[in-house]
């Protein structure tokens, strides 16, 4: 499934002097799917990962092949409390790189091999690093940095020069548009329960807070899927040109914070992603960016989920006038509905088969042609 979970075997290849024949002899050192081993590095029998056994954040670990018991295992680097470790490499033979996710914006950092010790945190803005070259043998990085006013910026530092300072080696820039004209907030906002949800904000500098902005409200809240900063031209379209206020919320069921904030919006808790998304557009209607008849919600594939739950609840909380929904699960779900008393098969295996919404818990509450969907099934 889509859970971050795999095994961990391995093999000795040098106790096979005579090649590969027939089936391997693995050692089957995690042969559960309780937790995510990703190879990062290793030294010899000492390999490093990135796991979340117990750590739903994420942290390295070293696993000594030569004793492999898992009492035997060693915390290289330490689980961060918010923070989500999303990936680590090795570059410079001795040196680790480690993207972090933090409150949604990511960090880069340079630690120590072979004591995990914090080295460099390197300068980032409000964004995303959705690049990065770099391996074991190599004494240079290069990443690349994208935001929400930025195209792209690439970045090199050369690692083996005093003071690790990264420079700009390739930049993205649009003719007439000047970055330093909009400004990006990040607000956080509680939800039905009392949970802190962050959000970004995209507008002109220098706007009143007199609701008289349009708004575009997205969401997407499942599969474990963050909404980091991304450059968007027709998004910058509707704020440029059309006085637009851009929000994004960053609801549960992602992993903006990890394993836990991935559950918390899945399943049984479900209807939390729709609580959050639905905050967020009251709190940018108490806040003065727009008015329910200027705010206008969208969401593709599990974000059409998201909007079209939102759709039924605003014929009863009716505090916005537009709804861009996404095809795909919502779409083809819906249409079954409304254009047949009856579901397809294919329908009715989705229904059952979805592990990121109980779909047959929310849908009871829906009516078509005066019949229940419970009385449908």
């Amino acid at each position: 499934g889509c859970d971050p979970v795999n095994r961990l075997w391995y093999c000795d290849l040098k106790k096979l002097p005579d090649g590969i024949k027939g089936v391997l002899p693995w050692v089957k050192l995690v042969d559960n799917f309780d937790a995510e081993y990703e190879y990062v590095t290793n030294e010899g029998t000492v390999f490093t990962f990135k796991t979340n056994h117990d750590t739903p954040c994420y942290c390295l670990i070293n696993i000594d092949f030569s004793d492999p018991d898992p009492s035997k295992w060693t915390t290289l680097i330490a689980e961060q409390q918010k923070d989500v470790l999303e990936w680590a490499g090795c570059v410079r033979e001795n040196y680790l790189v480690l993207c972090y996710l933090h409150h949604v914006k990511h960090v880069l950092q340079l630690h120590d091999l072979a004591t995990g010790a914090h080295l460099k945190t390197f300068p980032l803005e409000v964004g995303s690093i959705v690049g990065y070259s770099g391996q074991k043998k190599d004494t240079e990085i290069f990443y690349q940095f994208t935001s929400f006013l930025t195209p792209g910026i690439i970045y090199h530092c050369d690692l083996t020069k005093d003071g690790l300072e990264p420079r700009i080696f390739k930049e993205v820039t649009v003719k007439g548009f000047n970055p330093s004209d909009y400004k990006t907030v990040q607000i956080f906002y509680p939800s039905h329960d009392g949970t802190q949800i962050p959000m970004f904000i995209v507008h002109k500098k220098g706007i009143k807070l007199d609701k008289s902005h349009p708004a575009f409200l997205y969401g997407y809240g499942g599969f474990n899927i963050s909404l980091t900063p991304s450059y968007s031209v027709s998004r910058l379209i509707f704020v440029r040109h059309l006085g637009g206020v851009l929000a994004i919320a960053n609801i549960r069921g992602g992993g903006e914070y990890g394993e836990s904030w991935h559950k918390g919006g899945m399943l049984e808790n479900k209807q939390n992603c729709f609580n959050d998304f639905q905050c967020a557009a009251e709190v940018l209607i108490k806040e003065g960016y727009t008015t329910s008849k200027k705010l206008t919600i969208n969401g593709g594939s599990n974000g059409g989920l998201l909007v079209g739950m939102l759709i039924y609840l605003c014929a009863r909380v009716p505090w916005i006038t537009v709804k861009l929904c996404g095809p795909q699960l919502l779409t083809c779900l819906f249409s079954s509905i409304f254009e047949s008393s009856q579901i397809p098969k294919c329908m009715l295996n989705i229904i059952l088969w979805s592990k990121e919404a109980v779909i047959t818990d929310i849908l009871p509450q829906l009516h078509f042609n005066g019949t229940s969907f419970s009385e449908t099934i």
